[in-house]
């Protein structure tokens, strides 16, 4: 739930680098809007309001932050995991279960087995309900495992 703002303001000038991030605002750190494009429009946020859930969430992604990350070539995806957009996390007010994690986890499998040979790196971000947290995981590690078949 909170905005990427330390990999955005060091991937802001590059011209080879995509960022792009889907994340509740208003919300620590207070960046993350549209029109933030990074020095060479290779940044693209999609910022969900509190109290958005799976279609604001589906939306954000299917209309914005996919169809650029689809038309960027890339050798390889990273992809910076947070889990505290569950509704359950007590830390922000965004409401995505499971199944929404592993719906993004095969969208951003599927970018990456037709740009980078399905090379993904995925690094574990935040998450504050353990119990939300072990079965977010679990989805998001699950779909990794069956792209990777």
């Amino acid at each position: 739930v909170h905005h990427g703002n330390g990999s955005q303001a060091v991937l802001w000038n590059a011209k080879d680098i995509f960022f792009a991030s889907s994340h509740q605002m208003p919300l620590y750190p207070g960046t993350g809007s549209p029109n933030e494009t990074g020095a060479n429009g290779n940044v693209v946020n999609a910022p969900l309001r509190p109290g958005d859930g799976r279609a604001e969430f589906r939306e954000a992604w299917s209309s914005r932050i996919l169809p650029a990350l689809n038309n960027f070539g890339f050798d390889l995806l990273l992809v910076s995991a947070g889990f505290d957009a569950h509704k359950d996390d007590p830390l922000a007010n965004i409401t995505l279960v499971e199944e929404d994690f592993a719906w993004i986890t095969e969208e951003l499998c599927e970018a990456a087995e037709k740009r980078c040979k399905g090379r993904v790196v995925s690094f574990l971000e935040g998450g504050y309900d353990l119990g939300a947290l072990a079965r977010s995981v679990a989805s998001h590690v699950g779909m990794l495992m069956e792209a990777g078949q």
